[in-house]
């Protein structure tokens, strides 16, 4: 018969970890001074700040608890699958790290109480303690306590009620003690003024420690019975219990004991105590059940990260009905003996503190992000988004206000360690809360833009590429590159000629996979099936887009060798319609773009094809291609006495834009040179051409295409342009 796994409830498994790993080491030692420093109200505004970040932390966990199926790893499970893996990973990395040394922590603090103890002295022969003291002593209570975690974690939950009555035990204590022992001063006491030697930051900094151990039992979450149950309950308790006893406690020493004896005693609750034995067991039991938490926590989180191939599978292996992590508890020892090796409580507190508010400040943020963006969160708990908001804004506000250089340290080596994550792309089948975010934040954005009023100035392509693939015409996915560079968008499509297609667009052909090449940022390839390619484009350019991204611009193949020339001269005519910005290349596949030096615009000075010319130039000369690219404004002049105005208003025309280009004007009154032929001359030694497209006149489409390949035929490589009405007139020499 096999042997049962143990669970624990919210009771055994959270509460209780939680609990004994708050009511620690602050609350004996340093809330008596805490007190007798900041005076009742600074007191009561340190306890209740700190409970501000505890309590909506506490809440967050709990509302995602109840969405997701919690398994083994606490916090870390909760973050990777809520930000991914990659940042769950480097805040689980840092808050295991943060865990280990927070029991070296706990462990050096024991050992300085233990070695004070005058008894103790008298059996060690130690009266003056040594850093090497706290070493030794410290790696053996470490031993002595990883010795019963690696039994069992049965055997160390239970010895941690035993903990739990001492704790009790030494309050009740104190409380006597404080009632038979009260005699009120006969004379006037010094009053001490609040935060008269230490800034508020720096009380707040030495308490802060007290509010951080709540998450103990979350890390419990593999050994729970029910943990959308118990981590809520049991957390939440936790917090309260911890609240309440501290207000009380502070309460109580403030009205009752001298604040002298508060400031200049830190074993004052000693000192008070009916029976001081019970407080040193209460207080030994506090620091010793905090350090057993974090390495029944600890080992748990390593071994969570490693399941999910972060880090080496050696440590993710468990043994035993109960999954116990032997491998990862062996490596949380040895991060914890090398604090304790260190032994300095103020170099490792500075370490802990920040990495635990980091963690809080992203659990407030991960709850935030799924409440505001994931349609799949739908938690049993319910809070209102402003809880995580709140929490993620207090925890980073306290790390700044705490130390500054400690809280860049801490960002920085999660920066670091999201990386390396980073750049193993590993990824969760189930996926995570930033392609919520994402959307929620593209929605706000589309609609900012649609009510926002475009300005020439700002105006960049929107571009409809119909390309073909980069197999067939990939020179005109790189002509649209050009373009939109870092700026614009290009949606580009593939039309696929099905001359049986009963449905024009099928979904299920659209999709392509993220192997194809052209798949780049900015580019947006769809794959269409249509029974009509003019047809298809006519109504991808009709439909495609919506308020704030609408297309503004079409690129595509000039129609030299069509099939079908009154199709195509049909079509360009709807785009007209649509009143779009067309762009057609006249490819040639000898010259193609040359070397992508020398840029003609030839201009009839009377039209708005120009201002765009000018646009789509701007943008071009930003790719890597064209970035050096001289240009040159050509206009043929029919009244030789007008060369000098025409020049005139083609600076001011550039001076406008902002562009400099070179202007030059063709006098053409004497000769009456055909167009083609001027072109060809002047733009022999030119790379891409643009030159400006009229309109089709109803009935006159063939006779449209004709007259144009016979212009632009011999030219090189060509770009066909249409303005839009958005761009205004450009009047030179007319």
């Amino acid at each position: 018969m096999s042997e049962k796994v143990k669970k624990f409830g919210s009771f055994a498994g959270v509460f209780t970890p939680s609990i004994l790993t708050i009511l620690g080491v602050i609350m004996y030692m340093r809330l008596g001074w805490v007190t007798g420093i900041a005076g009742l109200w600074g007191t009561l505004a340190i306890i209740l700040l700190a409970h501000v970040i505890s309590i909506t932390t506490g809440l967050s966990i709990s509302s995602i608890a109840t969405d997701k199926k919690i398994e083994a790893g606490g916090i870390y499970y909760l973050l990777s699958r809520s930000l991914g893996l990659p940042m769950g990973g480097s805040i689980g990395i840092t808050l295991f790290v943060g865990t280990a040394l927070s029991i070296s922590l706990y462990i050096v603090g024991f050992t300085e109480n233990f070695l004070s103890i005058g008894y103790i002295q008298e059996v060690t022969g130690i009266s003056q303690m040594s850093i090497n003291d706290i070493r030794i002593i410290g790696s053996t209570v470490l031993i002595i306590l990883v010795i019963i975690a690696f039994i069992s974690t049965n055997v160390a939950i239970k010895s941690q009620f035993f903990i739990l009555g001492a704790i009790a035990l030494s309050l009740i204590s104190l409380i006597i003690g404080l009632i038979i022992n009260h005699n009120p001063p006969s004379e006037p006491q010094e009053v001490i003024t609040p935060f008269r030697d230490f800034s508020f930051g720096q009380v707040f900094a030495i308490f802060f420690p007290a509010v951080t151990g709540f998450t103990a039992g979350v890390a419990m979450s593999g050994d729970l019975k029910n943990p959308k149950k118990d981590i809520p309950r049991g957390t939440l308790l936790s917090i309260s219990v911890g609240l309440f006893i501290y207000v009380a406690l502070a309460l109580t020493l403030y009205f009752f004991v001298d604040q002298q004896m508060l400031v200049e005693d830190y074993n004052v609750i000693m000192a008070l105590a009916w029976v001081p034995a019970l407080v040193i067991a209460g207080l030994w039991g506090a620091t010793l059940s905090s350090a057993l938490g974090g390495i029944l926590g600890g080992p748990r989180i390593i071994q969570a990260i490693a399941q999910d191939k972060i880090v080496p599978k050696i440590l993710g292996k468990g043994y035993g009905v109960n999954n116990e992590p032997r491998n990862a508890l062996v490596f949380t020892f040895i991060i914890s003996e090398i604090g304790i090796l260190i032994g300095d409580l103020n170099i490792i507190a500075g370490v802990v503190t920040m990495f635990y508010l980091t963690a809080y400040g992203f659990i407030n943020l991960a709850f935030a992000l799924e409440k505001w963006a994931s349609t799949d969160f739908r938690p049993s708990f319910k809070i209102s988004l402003w809880v995580g908001i709140i929490g993620f804004f207090a925890s980073f506000f306290i790390m700044f206000q705490l130390d500054v250089i400690s809280m860049f340290g801490a960002l920085t080596v999660l920066g670091v360690v999201y990386h390396l994550i980073s750049r193993k792309q590993l990824n969760l089948e189930f996926g995570d809360v930033w392609q919520s975010v994402g959307s929620s934040v593209l929605r706000k954005l589309l609609t900012m833009l649609s009510k926002s009023n475009d300005n020439i100035r700002n105006w960049r392509p929107n571009i409809l590429l119909f390309s073909g693939g980069t197999s067939s015409r990939p020179y005109l996915i790189e002509f649209g590159k050009s373009f939109v560079g870092n700026y614009g968008l290009i949606s580009n499509f593939i039309l696929v000629l099905n001359k049986t297609s009963k449905v024009l667009f099928p979904k299920h052909k659209q999709a392509l996979t993220k192997d194809d090449d052209y798949e780049t940022e900015g580019v947006f390839t769809r794959l269409q099936e249509c029974n009509n390619v003019y047809k298809g484009i006519e109504s991808i350019a009709a439909t495609y887009g919506f308020s704030g991204v609408e297309p503004n611009t079409v690129i595509l193949g000039w129609g030299r060798e069509t099939e079908d020339p009154y199709g195509f001269a049909k079509m360009y005519k709807h785009l007209c319609d649509l009143d779009l910005n067309i762009v057609m290349l006249d490819y040639d596949k000898d010259k193609k773009f040359g070397d992508y030096k020398n840029i003609d615009i030839w201009w009839r000075g009377g039209s708005n094809n120009g201002n765009l010319i000018l646009s789509l130039i701007k943008h071009l000369r930003t790719s890597y291609n064209w970035r050096h690219a001289n240009i040159r404004i050509l206009l043929i002049n029919y009244k030789n006495t007008q060369k000098n105005k025409i020049h005139t208003e083609a600076k001011e025309a550039l001076a406008k834009m902002r562009m400099d280009a070179e202007v030059k004007i063709i006098n053409n009154q004497k000769d009456r040179l055909p167009v083609n032929q001027i072109i060809k001359h002047e733009s022999e030694n030119a790379d891409l051409i643009f030159l400006g497209l009229a309109e089709v006149t109803e009935g006159k489409e063939e006779e449209f295409i004709e007259r144009a390949d016979s212009l632009y035929q011999d030219l090189g490589t060509i770009a066909l342009v249409k303005a839009s009405s958005y761009f205004e007139e450009m009047y030179i020499g007319v």
